[in-house]
């Protein structure tokens, strides 16, 4: 069992990895070059309403160049993250066995909701330059609302019981309710064109990574258990 669940895993991880990264290549990187542009080309200080807002560039922070050293930096971020949901996915499947690849599918599109629309609908995407909130906040809203998306999801679609229905759409609503933490000054060093084409680049992006991951790691897993 754990020698098919890591092979499932490792095998799907590895394939959704590469098509994100071929996805995040052709559209999601190159709006991220084009929004450091505006940011290399801005001050370091500059007025807002009164307001002073600061944008340093520390100049001894590593980051990967242009081309194989950043592709090979995503590529490798995608696959430890890639293999680490499918992980979570082929678990599951363990616990439920999908009946055919439509419930993979729908089993990627749920952790998309988890892991991406639902925080992404408080936190969205940031292009290089944007101003946010203090990380710690961030990061506390973001994991519990992906909790609460998860537990939200599985009581509605599992439970028998209205009241538990009920208590998973309250679990799906809450953390919007709440908020995500938001900066003092809203601000964007690129164009809002630009910001708008990113938010719907990264969601269309990872969406299909998703659909991917969970079709991949269904049909991987159904294979491994007729073997």
């Amino acid at each position: 069992m754990i020698k098919r669940i890591a092979r499932t895993a490792g095998f799907s991880g590895l394939l959704a990895a590469l098509l994100l990264t071929v996805l995040q290549s052709l559209w999601v990187s190159p709006l991220i070059l084009q929004a450091e542009t505006y940011e290399s080309a801005a001050p370091e200080h500059h007025q807002h309403d009164g307001a002073v807002a600061t944008h340093t560039h520390d100049a001894e922070a590593w980051a990967p160049e242009d081309g194989w050293q950043r592709v090979l930096s995503t590529t490798g971020g995608n696959l430890v993250v890639a293999v680490g949901f499918a992980l979570i996915l082929v678990a599951l499947y363990s616990l439920r066995e999908p009946r055919g690849l439509t419930a993979g599918a729908l089993w990627g599109l749920a952790g998309f909701a988890v892991f991406c629309l639902a925080p992404t609908l408080g936190l969205p995407p940031e292009l290089p330059g944007t101003a946010a909130a203090d990380l710690a906040q961030r990061q506390s809203w973001w994991i519990g609302t992906a909790a609460a998306t998860a537990a939200g999801l599985a009581l509605v679609v599992f439970a028998h019981h209205w009241l538990f229905k009920v208590l998973g759409i309250a679990l799906l609503v809450v953390p919007h309710l709440v908020g995500a933490p938001q900066p003092p000054m809203h601000e964007s060093l690129a164009p809002q064109a630009l910001v708008t084409q990113f938010k719907l680049a990264s969601w269309l992006t990872n969406a299909a990574f998703w659909l991917a991951l969970g079709l991949l790691s269904a049909w991987l897993y159904r294979r491994a258990s007729q073997a």
